[in-house]
């Protein structure tokens, strides 16, 4: 079984960023795995260690369903809610959001967001609980999904096309090139901070990478920096959910994983109570983050994807519906946290449900018809460029409004 970190403080942590544990999940959900290598992805030419740029416009381009937003977000008339923001009205429920996307039954998928007061956005890609204007500086937390991973090109990452439309948007001063460039061997994006925009996402990350004493706090939020309006953006959790399953494939009590379930969705807990807590950012801070997506598109078929089986996880729980219970927990608590703080969280799960290596199969709880595509790249657990546009929508729809 994995320690847990706790017992440790978070940044004096290492881990190696050796060949990608490739991912893991069961039925509902995996999450985004960091990786160490570039395995199956060369860089361009450029300078070593750094993925070069391309001539891929970084704004990205509208796809049918939740590609790269080139302007202001669609509502969708999916509901009569009322919305306390003054926004378009949202659905009365999150299932009615779903109902939609998939040929088959929504609740079949497993989580149910509708336990918790949400208040959900017009456009069902995420939670409405924030009016997010004057933003001042954009700072990108967690995992690889963030920093962005090869093959996949630095100009397609989610991040770049969030922040090019985010410094429209807002009037900031964007990034430079070094910013969006990727160093590999620190698993991390080139340079930190540039412009009104920092980014201490790495790969690998973990929920106890990003709690008050971690390096990526320290490194993203100096005292100086405080002062500004703030808007955080972050994806994490997906290693965490992963290594648990692993552990549940080699034996592990059940008893005993969910004791790590719980510690880390305390310290998701712990780390958005820490930065919203009202005289850390005198000037106001709103916070977006992901729930936790998975590749099997609710299925539990972990060699859907061709390299999978070759990381080791081609074996299932001797209970699969005990590993669904932990994976349908784990995403319903993240957005009770959303609930909780009144922060937003973006529903990744569900708009990449279907999009996964079972895309084409009717069975599929997640099955949206045969338009569908795949929106993972090859190492299994990480989003291709499409992938990558579709977060970028979704941050930016739920920011938008």
């Amino acid at each position: 079984m994995r320690p847990l970190r706790a017992e440790q403080p978070p940044a004096l942590v290492s881990r190696p960023l050796g060949p990608c544990a490739l991912v893991l999940t069961l039925a509902l959900s995996t999450g985004a795995l960091g990786c160490g290598d570039s395995e199956g992805g060369a860089t361009s030419e450029g300078e070593a260690g750094t993925t070069a740029p391309s001539s891929t416009d970084a704004m990205g381009t509208s796809t049918s369903e939740g590609g790269a937003s080139t302007g202001t977000s669609a509502a969708t008339s999916t509901g009569v809610g009322e919305s306390e923001t003054g926004d378009p009205p949202g659905p009365d429920s999150a299932l009615e959001c779903f109902e939609p996307m998939y040929v088959g039954d929504a609740a079949a998928i497993g989580p149910d967001y509708d336990q918790f007061e949400l208040s959900i956005g017009s456009h069902c890609k995420g939670t409405n609980h924030q009016e997010i204007e004057g933003v001042e500086r954009v700072v990108f937390l967690g995992d690889s999904v963030t920093v962005g991973s090869p093959p996949t090109e630095f100009s397609d990452f989610y991040r770049v096309v969030l922040a090019d439309s985010l410094a429209q948007r807002f009037g900031l001063q964007p990034p430079g090139i070094q910013w969006q460039y990727l160093d590999l061997g620190e698993g991390q994006s080139a340079e930190l901070e540039s412009g009104a925009f920092a980014s201490c996402a790495k790969w690998g990350a973990r929920t106890d990478d990003v709690v008050p004493m971690s390096q990526q706090i320290a490194d993203c939020f100096p005292e100086d920096k405080r002062g500004l309006k703030t808007l955080v953006v972050m994806t994490v959790g997906g290693n965490d959910l992963s290594a648990i399953i692993q552990d549940g494939i080699e034996g592990v009590p059940l008893e005993l994983l969910w004791e790590d379930v719980e510690q880390f969705i305390e310290y998701m807990r712990e780390t958005i109570a820490w930065l919203k807590e009202p005289t850390r950012f005198p000037n106001g801070i709103d916070i977006v983050f992901a729930n936790i997506y998975e590749f099997t598109d609710g299925t539990g078929d972990l060699t859907s994807c061709p390299a999978a089986g070759s990381a080791g996880f081609d074996m299932p729980w001797e209970d699969p519906d005990a590993m669904n219970e932990v994976a349908v927990y784990a995403n319903e608590q993240f957005v009770s946290i959303a609930s909780e703080t009144q922060t937003d969280v973006i529903f990744l799960f569900e708009h990449f449900c279907g999009h996964g290596f079972r895309f084409d199969d009717e069975s599929s709880p997640c099955y949206r018809g045969p338009d569908s595509e795949n929106w993972f790249d090859l190492t299994c657990i990480h989003p291709n460029p499409t992938g990558h546009a579709a977060i970028a929508d979704l941050f930016l729809s739920v920011i938008d409004e």
